[in-house]
């Protein structure tokens, strides 16, 4: 029965004796999930890894912080900064 609106390919692979599968060198380097959805069927989805230490970055509030600095810096173009008064500001906090 046809799906309709969706393209399916269907390519014939064989797993080679060392357990591996080709999805061609267009692939290569991908990182993807496998399911085992039931014996002998694979579900095989290209996937991108967030490293732990990283995680924070995605949670609603840092998500905030970094959407109100995106925006600060729009509005707020660039300037060159004296480093000589920065170093006698940094100095006096001391």
């Amino acid at each position: 029965m046809p799906l309709k609106g969706i393209i399916v390919a269907v390519e014939v692979k064989t797993i080679g004796s060392s357990g591996q599968i080709s999805f061609g060198k267009q692939n290569a380097g991908r990182t993807v999930t496998v399911e085992e959805v039931e014996e002998g069927v694979w579900l095989v989805k290209t996937a991108r890894v967030v490293p732990e230490n990283e995680l924070w970055l995605h949670t609603p509030s840092a998500r905030k912080t970094l959407d109100q600095a995106v925006e600060w810096a729009e509005k707020n173009k660039p300037r060159s900064s004296d480093l000589n008064k920065l170093e006698k500001r940094l100095r006096k906090r001391r």
